[in-house]
């Protein structure tokens, strides 16, 4: 059973649904099987903070009974997705803890809130809507403020490469969930790089999209033109998969990007061409050094980019100074959130201390520094005039162990995140879609990655090249090792 388990959870997203789709595995046997994998594994991991083990359940039966439906009613596979069955039906998807799941408290990785959340975000609305079965929320840093996945409420998330490390944040949890085959995909958000930063931790694709591409709603933003909404996964076609159910917004949400003409999938059946790829180890963050494996890991990126007929050059790249904008939309998004729990005398110390700094920004220089992020934008854009992409690291540090913020007040937990948001964070503040690409493994075991920035409204050629590198080096075949508690 364990094996079958590990079989049917490591095989992502889209084979899941076809294995549901042709019959050949229920809605229910694969939530069984997740929900199995995590009561095994997931004391050690700490990848959710709630698992919703009896309503998934009920979802699944519900799934499967759809279609037993349409199947004694003699629908085809086409008539049977045209009567509801969508391209997620029945495959289970976990949700990080700061999008609303109905019935279900939002944290936001503390102790600060605790009445359920009356309806889904519209996110989690558009995976249920596809068919998914939502199995449960996963852990994060306290308003995700953080590149390390610790609570003081919900505890510590581990990397399945090595439980004594982290999986990154602030979607650390989600990630961690995926890569231990736990699920198959799971929601995350990245406000400076929290998709990303634990997709490279964890040895999976990440893409932070564009500005507006998912909707935040029922918030006008997360963390204002910062944050954006995604998944993790195991694949690149997963995530092209799970963009094409997630992407558009709504009249509440203050930011919409330039709608895709094609779908996200179908996409990739169009080979990129030969693309200019420009790359470099330089951080945008200054005073940050990369661990030499990253670069390495860089380097060979770029020998299988050549490879693949791209014209890959190495550049110096003029990044704006993204620090102001950074920090007064950091400042104003922490303040929008403290000012929305019900308890903020039980924010965390930590966070409470960031709150004290945030009320010294007042409205008007949030929106200054949005402003002043648009210009950046306008500057970084500068650099795609001679390249179609550009490749660098995703952060300049190895995982750290556990605990980095342990004992750490304000100004030691920004000194620990530099290293992590050295490459990711500039592209929050310019809006442009950037993601993380698995490049094998340090000497430590632990996974390494490289980030490809793509223009405005431009995923499509970070996943085309993305999907290219993935075929030529395969990497959802290795696992980690893990041990049961």
């Amino acid at each position: 059973m364990d094996r079958d388990d590990a079989e049917l959870m490591f095989q992502g997203v889209e084979r899941q649904a076809e294995l549901v789709r042709t019959g050949k595995v229920t809605s229910r046997a694969l939530v069984e099987a997740a929900l199995r994998r995590i009561s095994r594994f997931d004391p050690a991991l700490g990848a959710f903070r709630v698992v919703l083990a009896e309503q998934a359940l009920a979802e699944a039966d519900a799934r499967d009974a759809e279609a037993e439906g349409n199947v004694e009613q003699g629908c085809t596979e086409q008539e049977d997705a045209g009567q509801g069955r969508g391209p997620l039906h029945g495959v289970p998807i976990a949700v990080k803890d700061e999008l609303d799941v109905a019935g279900q408290v939002t944290t936001f990785g503390g102790a600060a809130n605790h009445t359920p959340a009356t309806a889904d975000s519209e996110a989690v609305r558009r995976l249920r809507a596809a068919g998914a079965v939502v199995i449960g929320k996963t852990t994060m840093p306290e308003f995700g403020q953080w590149p390390f996945t610790e609570s003081d409420t919900h505890g510590t998330a581990h990397n399945p490469w090595d439980i004594t490390r982290t999986p990154g944040g602030s979607s650390g949890g989600s990630a961690a969930a995926v890569a231990a085959g736990l699920v198959g995909a799971a929601l995350g958000g990245d406000g400076g790089g929290s998709i990303r930063i634990p997709a490279a931790c964890c040895g999976l694709f990440g893409l932070k999209p564009q500005r507006g591409r998912v909707s935040t709603a029922p918030n006008a933003h997360l963390w204002y033109a910062l944050g954006t909404v995604g998944p993790l996964t195991r694949s690149v076609r997963d995530a092209a998969l799970l963009y094409d159910v997630l992407a558009g917004t709504t009249p509440a949400d203050r930011w919409s990007a330039r709608p895709v003409t094609t779908g996200w999938l179908r996409a990739l059946e169009t080979p990129p061409g030969r693309l200019r790829i420009g790359y470099s180890a330089k951080p945008a963050v200054p005073g940050v050094r990369p661990h030499p494996e990253h670069v390495e890991a860089m380097l060979e990126t770029v020998r299988a980019l050549r490879e693949l007929g791209h014209d890959v050059r190495e550049v110096n790249p003029r990044y704006p100074d993204a620090t102001a904008p950074f920090a007064a939309q950091f400042c104003g998004g922490v303040r929008a959130e403290a000012a929305a729990v019900e308890r903020p005398d039980l924010l965390e110390a930590r966070t409470r201390s960031t709150l004290a700094l945030a009320r010294l920004v007042p409205e008007s220089a949030v929106e200054r520094g949005i402003r002043a992020g648009e210009r950046l934008a306008q500057r970084a854009d500068r650099m795609f005039t001679t390249m179609d992409l550009l490749l660098t690291p995703v952060v300049a540090a190895r995982p750290r162990p556990v605990g980095a913020l342990d004992g750490a007040g304000l100004l030691t937990a920004l000194a620990r995140s530099r290293p992590m948001v050295a490459y990711t964070a500039l592209w929050n503040v310019t809006g442009h879609p950037a993601a993380s690409v698995p490049a094998g493994h340090g000497t430590d075991g632990l996974p390494l990655a490289v980030q490809l920035v793509g223009r405005h409204d431009d995923e499509v050629s970070v996943l085309r090249v993305a999907a290219q590198l993935e075929e030529a080096r395969p990497w959802a075949g290795r696992r980690p090792r893990l041990t049961a508690s």
